[in-house]
């Protein structure tokens, strides 16, 4: 197994995404804690998890956009584990759905708490306990394509920023020895799907609202989350050591390849966001 004896956290652990990745670290011989906000929903994740190994779950309810709830919930890890050596940051919200014109401020604000603000807080009061693995894994996730997502400015911008943030965070965490990539798990029907549903094709666009509705009756043309958790155990094991500060896309990225390419991939600025200036087209002005 590739991450025997590994001591893993994901947030996010109850969702479509964070369940499937938590089961793939599981299969790899993992530890396994998992987060969420519902209690119930832990417990029933953990029960079906629970089916198939031996190897013991922790749950812990926590809302990962609250300081409070996260310093405690490490605050516990810390009393209980030796060490983290993975931390998957997998809970995520659509947040306000609507044009820019119609959301409400104080709305449009809940995905850049979820989305970016819980992952710094996951970071954050991790540290400590990452700093303890001798080579820690963190996954971040990143989302909303690569262009202009009309009608999602809150989880485009959370997600964005969430990009920025895993740069500066692997630049950051290199002294420790501590790894941070991030995902792009693809259109992966899940909870957030309903929310676009819920918020009614005149927020959400005829076009997106169409998808959604095609999502759930299982004739949409979305990514099976077993991608996204396939890649995190990549991230997660020895095979991804040396990189660090990238953004891999679990539809379009050959990422099997990538350590063949680590020296190149480290000197170059490939699987990140860059600004296009005028001489990368060929213009000389």
């Amino acid at each position: 197994m590739k991450l025997n004896n590994k001591i893993a956290l994901v947030t996010g652990g109850s969702g479509t995404i964070g369940k499937v990745i938590a089961r793939a670290l599981l299969e790899e011989g993992c530890q396994l804690i998992l987060v969420g906000r519902s209690q119930a929903s832990l417990e029933a994740t953990r029960q079906e998890l629970s089916s198939a190994t031996d190897l013991p779950i922790e749950i812990y309810p926590a809302d990962v956009g609250d300081a409070g709830a996260v310093q405690n919930l490490m605050c516990y890890l810390g009393e209980k584990f030796p060490r983290l050596d993975i931390l998957v940051t997998a809970a995520g919200v659509y947040g306000e759905i609507g044009t820019i014109e119609q959301c409400d401020p104080a709305s449009w604000m809940s995905a850049l708490r979820s989305n970016l603000f819980g992952t710094f807080l996951s970071l954050k009061y991790a540290l400590p306990l990452l700093r303890k693995s001798s080579a820690a894994k963190v996954i971040t996730f990143a989302g909303g394509g690569e262009g202009a997502l009309p009608n999602f400015s809150s989880y485009v911008s959370s997600k964005g920023a969430v990009l920025r943030f895993t740069e500066t965070a692997a630049a950051e965490f290199k002294k420790y020895n501590i790894s941070v990539n991030a995902i792009s798990p693809g259109l992966v029907a899940s909870g957030l799907t309903q929310q676009l549903i819920d918020a009614g094709v005149e927020k959400s666009g005829k076009q997106k609202y169409d998808e959604a509705l095609d999502q759930l009756a299982g004739k949409g043309n979305t990514v099976s989350p077993e991608k996204a958790a396939a890649l995190a155990v990549f991230l997660a094991s020895e095979e991804s050591d040396g990189l660090t500060g990238k953004n891999i896309s679990a539809v379009w990225d050959n990422w099997q390849e990538i350590p063949k390419h680590i020296k190149e991939i480290k000197e170059s600025d490939v699987y990140s966001w860059r600004r296009i200036k005028p001489k990368d087209r060929g213009y000389d002005w």
